[in-house]
């Protein structure tokens, strides 16, 4: 009678032990197509190698190593990206994607990860401020389908006199305003940032709008594949692990010109799995002097 227990007992702990192996097993072996919109530095962009880099990439790459899955990073032009997350081409958006009552309709979000402000940026010596570059009939670039865009309509529909033009992609935006075709360049704060940077003898910010707004990564309305959760453990080990914030140093302080040599000389501390030491190098690396 015993050893029948035993045996019973044994064959259960194999069936349980099978089971939750074929869990893992499944999860390790799941990948995750990616959607973002690769003009959006330092959140997302392409290298002189054509590697997807920024913040949302790396940080991507390094939930899928400490959560045991994979991904496949798929550019979609921005405004494209939820009706592709809605009909199953992409799994996930990581696009510096803000979290909107209207969004929240068609897509469930994670926690927020990142502050939404924006940034007006406009040409050296315009002589433009905060109030002037967004009034007086100027002309203002911002990117199709975003937040920036919906503020811009809102001025016009408030009665501020406003000329608003949308582009595909910011790259494009900001080769009309330094060509003079726009007066002014509306984007995130940190992307406004970035193009400052690019541009210093031609291009100044001229200030910041609080929006008290949050940016997030979204999925499938309802999560129907679980990743949401993989997500939020995922970004908590980014932080007790110091990941996070080498990545914030490395991409929101560090210069964006070295991208493709410092991703090409620490990028195996990924395929190793390894994104503690990816993100130090790559931090020490795109802020050395």
């Amino acid at each position: 009678m015993g050893s029948k227990k035993v045996r019973t007992l044994s064959i259960f702990l194999l069936v349980v032990i099978m089971m939750l192996g074929g869990g893992i097993l499944s999860r390790a072996g799941n990948v995750y197509i990616v959607g973002t919109s690769a003009d959006y530095p330092p959140f997302e962009w392409v290298d002189g190698n054509g590697n997807y880099v920024g913040f949302d990439m790396d940080v991507m790459r390094s939930i899928a190593i400490l959560e045991g899955f994979k991904i496949d990073i798929k550019d979609i032009g921005f405004d494209a990206l939820i009706p592709a997350l809605q009909s199953g081409k992409i799994d996930i958006i990581a696009a510096d994607m803000t979290i909107t009552a209207e969004r929240a309709k068609v897509v469930t979000f994670s926690d927020p990860y990142w502050a939404s402000n924006f940034g007006v940026l406009v040409r050296k010596g315009s002589g433009l401020n905060i109030v002037t570059a967004l009034s007086q009939g100027h002309k203002v670039g911002a990117q199709t389908g975003t937040t920036q865009a919906d503020f811009l309509d809102n001025l016009k529909k408030s009665g501020i006199n406003v000329q608003m033009k949308l582009y595909e992609t910011n790259d494009l935006a900001i080769m009309d305003l330094l060509a003079g075709r726009i007066d002014t360049f509306l984007g995130d704060l940190p992307v406004a940032n970035a193009f400052a940077k690019a541009h210093p003898d031609k291009l100044v910010e001229a200030g910041v709008i609080h929006t008290g707004g949050n940016a997030g990564f979204a999925v499938k309305k309802g999560d129907p594949k679980g990743i949401l959760p993989l997500i939020k453990d995922g970004v908590s080990k980014l932080h007790s692990t110091g990941i996070w914030d080498n990545l914030v140093k490395a991409y929101f302080t560090g210069n964006l010109d070295k991208i493709t040599a410092c991703y090409a000389k620490y990028k195996h501390f990924l395929d190793s799995g390894e994104p503690a030491k990816y993100a130090a190098g790559l931090a020490s690396c795109m802020t050395e002097k």
